[in-house]
């Protein structure tokens, strides 16, 4: 802890204000006597005549009238400080899209919510510094999806209006990319906030991720599987989705729990997409076994629709998006970038990024939402490509409903949750350090 003045001068006695340095900011935390003769009030000059009367010494009432001055500054100060810097965005997806019970609503899904949702919605708290409205939607997933104990139960994917009219969850398997930001939200809450009972439940999620949904795949290596259960059709294959594995996360996962799969398991991104991309784009579901090829969905194999091709779209968008806010010392983060250079040559030459593309970089539709323009915004940036970078930055302004302060006519809560990382980190709110530690402003 620091001591510093808030003022100094070389003069008469007045009070001084004190501030502690410490983790949370500067806190007022004595007024001891000190020099403060600048703080005093100047008075008209008395003209000098041979038996002029001496400057009056301060009354009692003005020493403490000006000793209550110099601790309201100081507090100004203090809230100078300690104050965040406002987040439109954030606050006016906090009004609109969470309940006022911590539950994310995802209204172009009849109001369901989602694991997904509410972990990104904890890191959005947690670059805010919104500690009250992290523990609300911390305590609504605990509660609502995690059988009220997330040290025993990985929280369940969906949670929606069932048709007899309840709200329950509606597939209690676990979503690994959900588990992932969510132990990620919870070491990193625990740290910056210095609260340790965060990252002890941190901890033990991670610790049920890697003994649930993590398993050495052919072709691959160890890896990240999408779930617990239904990822694994037969013998030698398993399905994957790129999407999944933020590499910042997997880093600091590795550090935190270096005997852990979490370094193995961000090496298995490479062989993913780099044999799981022929066509330069990431694509949402990849086949591994005794090849590694784009693949249909699960709902897709499942449901016997071989017709459709596999496609890279609104879940491939994020791979993007992870990439490009990753520190550029992340170990492999190269040749990620090579496997998905079609995305850099399309928006070399086209204005919007595509919609879908399959596996051979075939273009199946344009124009895609503006969330995906927001997701490409840190990869271009990566890459020095900053014409289409301000390309997509103007699609995004172009987009600012400022009735609603978010985005589109009528907001997507997908959309948003793009736009919310993306400009929070161009904005510089926060970034991610080469151990994958989140780096916020006010901290």
């Amino acid at each position: 802890m620091k001591l510093r003045p808030l003022f100094s001068t070389d003069r008469t006695q007045a009070k001084s204000v004190i501030l502690s340095e410490g983790a949370y900011g500067f806190s007022v935390s004595t007024v001891v006597e000190g020099p403060a003769d600048l703080f005093l009030p100047q008075h008209p000059r008395v003209p000098r005549h041979a038996h002029s009367q001496q400057r009056r010494r301060p009354s009692t009432l003005t020493r403490l009238s000006l000793t209550l001055t110099l601790v309201a500054l100081s507090l100004g100060v203090q809230a100078g400080c300690r104050a965040e810097q406002p987040w439109p965005l954030w606050q006016a997806y906090n009004q609109r899209m969470i309940a006022g019970d911590g539950r994310v609503l995802d209204r172009t899904a009849g109001d369901r919510t989602t694991s997904e949702a509410q972990a990104y919605a904890m890191f959005f708290a947690l670059v805010a510094n919104d500690r009250p409205e992290f523990d609300k939607l911390l305590h609504w997933t605990e509660s609502n999806l995690a059988g009220n104990d997330l040290t025993t139960h990985l929280p369940a994917w969906s949670w929606g209006k069932n048709p007899d009219g309840s709200w329950k969850i509606m597939d209690p398997n676990p979503a690994s990319d959900a588990d992932l930001w969510l132990a990620y939200d919870l070491l990193e809450a625990g740290r910056l906030w210095r609260e340790p009972r965060y990252e002890r439940l941190g901890t033990l999620v991670a610790s049920r991720i890697a003994q649930a949904e993590v398993a050495p795949v052919l072709g691959v290596g160890t890896t990240l599987l999408p779930g617990a259960v239904g990822f694994h059709p037969d013998l030698g294959t398993w399905i994957l989705n790129p999407s999944y594995l933020p590499p910042f996360v997997l880093v600091r996962l590795s550090n935190a729990f270096p005997e852990g799969p979490w370094n193995s398991i961000l090496g298995s991104l490479n062989p993913i997409l780099t044999k799981g991309s022929p066509g330069g784009f990431a694509m949402d579901w990849v086949a591994a076994g005794f090849t590694v090829t784009p693949s249909l969905s699960p709902t897709q194999i499942a449901a016997g629709d071989f017709a459709s091709r596999p496609i890279g779209s609104y879940d491939a968008i994020r791979v993007y998006l992870w990439l490009g806010m990753s520190d550029k010392s992340t170990p492999g983060l190269k040749g990620f970038f090579d496997a998905t250079s079609g995305m850099a040559a399309y928006l070399k030459r086209q204005v919007t990024p595509p919609h879908k593309v399959d596996g051979q970089g075939t273009v199946l539709a344009t124009d895609a939402p503006v969330g995906f323009s927001a997701a490409v915004v840190p990869y271009l940036q990566a890459l020095n490509l900053r014409a289409q970078e301000k390309i997509q930055l103007d699609r995004i302004g172009a987009f600012k409903d400022q009735a609603s302060g978010l985005y589109g006519k009528d907001p997507a809560y997908y959309d948003q949750n793009l736009i919310l990382f993306a400009t929070g980190w161009t904005e510089g709110r926060f970034h991610f350090d080469r151990d994958g530690k989140l780096v916020t402003h006010w901290r």
